[in-house]
């Protein structure tokens, strides 16, 4: 028979956030701490703000509620004592640092422009820029400039919210990451202020300053305007979308007796129900044909004889596919919408949709690109529920800036240490969710050691056997030192061996 002592107490070293140290190995990887400091993100005494920063992004993978939370985890776990040590982060100091006028717009141009130099994540030609808006319900702040009454198709109701305007890169190698954000405000007189497309076009411009190859991107529906078409053709850009019910496209034939062509008007849904039975033949799955010879009006600038720029059309050749069964109709509710407009519904027969794009020449791979526009919605999904994208409640403009900023920083880390991870692994079902990653990598328990090895002090992490299948990101971005340093080549103040 075994007897039970009688309990004692004593302070446990433990931690929450078992994957810290990898999380900051890539933190030092893009150079984070030096681009804040580059975007003016900084301060003269006091806690550094890229320690404030990094603690931030500790925090919203912990799924820390406030700044509080987070300020009381600094103090409390074993791990990020020894990380900030010497420095008590508490909370007027993340509150401080959150409500300065900081210019977060430079450094997430800074991230994206850092992130060009590594090929890894790098952009090359033929990479994806999924372009779409969702609502960010805030209803706390009711005197955010911002903030406005909008109709949530989803839930449908009406919900005083932020719409966030994001443009998300979705690489060939399958690494992705969040770029630039804009949050479109609604103006009390119609017309005034910049659109969704306005905002969209600006993104755009600013990828331009650090990347020159020539990129897609992929739109739902709203997106669909022939100025925009333009634009992004001029600045090398491909573009594909869903057509709508009432998008005019033409056919082009050519007439038996006389040789010469001409373009016939044709409804999208008409089209769709003519190629339907061809889909029927190919099976289950995503399945698709495209179709030849259809055509769009564009509109282009040109000056009369009297001196003044005029708009003229011209029939531009443009992909047509017909495809059914793509992902995005299977999940979510996205056309489960009750649209004020008829016409703004997208083209549709029995499940089968027309993907239009200015790539004639490749309509397999403008469908291909069209399926990778969905990795916008999962980043949103994922941002929501596991990083906390809705819960920023501040009355300040500037917080939300910041949180914005560093939730795009803390999504890029765990997007690039999730593909790290799943490299080589031939089904999805083999390698790891966003989620794990979260719940079983960056936010697991813990015991923390220090212990004195040949003069020098060793702090040791006993891990769960459980996160030893995480081998291939231990083995390459374990970090030999448990210390923040601006930037890296610093010598070594403790040592960091790999326990389990």
């Amino acid at each position: 028979m075994k007897t039970l002592a009688k309990p004692s107490f004593r302070d446990l070293p433990q931690g929450e956030c078992a994957g810290v140290p990898i999380l900051l190995k890539l933190w030092d990887r893009f150079d984070f701490s030096i681009l804040l400091t580059q975007a003016g993100i900084n301060k003269l005494r006091g806690v550094p703000t890229w320690m404030t920063a990094f603690l931030y992004v500790v925090g919203l993978i912990s799924r820390c509620s406030s700044v509080s939370k987070m300020a009381e985890m600094a103090g409390k776990d074993a791990l990020l004592r020894y990380l900030f040590q010497g420095k008590k982060i508490i909370q007027s100091t993340m509150s401080r640092f959150l409500t300065t006028s900081y210019n977060w717009s430079l450094f997430g141009e800074k991230r994206v422009g850092r992130l060009q130099d590594d090929f890894d994540t790098m952009l090359h030609e033929g990479d994806v820029i999924a372009l779409d808006d969702t609502l960010n319900p805030h209803p706390f702040g009711k005197e955010l400039p911002f903030l406005c009454w909008l109709f949530d198709h989803s839930k449908k109701i009406n919900v005083w919210t932020m719409n966030l305007v994001t443009l998300h890169a979705v690489l060939r190698n399958g690494l992705e990451y969040p770029l630039f954000y804009r949050i479109w405000r609604k103006l009390e007189v119609k017309g005034e202020g910049p659109t969704k497309f306005d905002l969209a076009i600006e993104m755009l411009v600013q990828l331009r300053r650090s990347v020159s190859c020539r990129l897609w991107v992929a739109m739902d529906r709203w997106y669909l305007s022939k100025d925009f078409f333009n634009f992004l053709i001029l600045n090398s850009y491909d573009w594909v979308t869903k057509a709508k019910r009432n998008t005019a496209i033409y056919r082009r034939v050519i007439k038996p007796w006389s040789g010469k062509e001409r373009f016939v008007s044709i409804n999208a849904r008409m089209l769709i129900q003519e190629i339907f039975p061809q889909l029927k033949l190919q099976g289950p799955g995503l399945v698709s044909v495209a179709v030849p010879d259809i055509y769009m009006k564009m509109p282009y600038k040109v000056m009369n004889k009297k001196g003044k720029m005029v708009t003229k059309q011209r029939f531009t050749p443009i992909a047509a596919v017909v495809a059914m069964n793509l992902k995005e109709d299977e999940d979510l509710t996205k056309e489960n919408v009750v649209e004020v407009d008829i016409n703004e519904l997208a083209a549709e027969y029995r499940g089968a949709y027309l993907i239009i794009s200015n790539r004639q020449d490749a309509p397999r791979e403008a469908l291909s690109v069209y399926v990778r526009r969905w990795r916008i919605e999962v980043f949103y999904r994922a941002a929501k529920q596991e990083l906390g994208l809705s819960n920023c409640h501040s009355t300040m403009e500037v917080h939300h800036h910041a949180h914005l900023e560093l939730l795009f920083t803390t999504e890029t880390l765990l997007n690039y240490a999730q593909w790290y991870e799943n490299k080589g692994k031939t089904s999805d079902g083999e390698g790891f969710t966003h989620g794990e990653m979260v719940s079983s990598l960056f936010h697991t328990r813990c015991e923390v050691q220090l212990k004195v090895r040949k003069g020098f002090q060793q702090v040791h992490i006993q891990f769960d056997t459980t996160v030893h299948r995480f081998a291939r990101l231990f083995a390459e971005f374990w970090p030999d030192e448990i210390r923040m340093f601006w930037g890296m080549g610093y010598p070594s103040i403790q040592g960091l061996p790999l326990s389990a």
